[in-house]
């Protein structure tokens, strides 16, 4: 399988809406999925970008994407990266695409001084716990996520 990472590009767009689309599915909140291809334009390549993304590409074709952002520990004193997404196709998977994003992350986190990639896994998704588990993430038992949605 030949397959190349890159920073995502404006043409990338479509492509990577489609991968969004398909992850929602995979997740079962496909209800929730409501990014345009303006907005995730907007988010990555607008005036105020706030999202970065890499894509791997098998010949012209998006094969998988990730999307990351920067943040900031505050007890740690510590800036990082959250992946925010980090979806394969399915038929794609097992071929080290996956562990190829993340060394890449890990050399961007580096490239910038950073000492951490923070990222949540949904608790039902086994195989992707287990993935991040062997490339040595630790999950953090001790806590849970809280999402503000329209309240605000």
């Amino acid at each position: 399988m030949i397959f190349q990472i890159e920073n995502a590009k404006e043409k990338d767009i479509p492509q990577i809406i489609a991968l969004i689309r398909e992850f929602a599915e995979f997740e079962n909140l496909s209800d929730y999925c409501e990014v345009t291809e303006e907005s995730l334009f907007d988010a990555i390549f607008g005036t105020n970008p706030c999202l970065e993304g890499l894509t791997a590409l098998n010949d012209d074709e998006s094969i998988g994407y990730a999307l990351f952002y920067e943040n900031f520990a505050s007890f740690r004193g510590q800036r990082g990266l959250y992946l925010e997404d980090l979806y394969i196709k399915p038929e794609y998977r097992g071929h080290k695409i996956g562990e190829a994003f993340l060394k890449e992350l890990a050399q961007i986190a580096r490239e910038r001084n950073f000492k951490r990639i923070d990222f949540l896994v949904l608790d039902w998704n086994e195989p992707a716990i287990g993935f991040y588990k062997k490339l040595g993430a630790e999950m953090d038992a001790d806590e849970r996520h809280f999402r503000f949605r329209q309240s605000i």
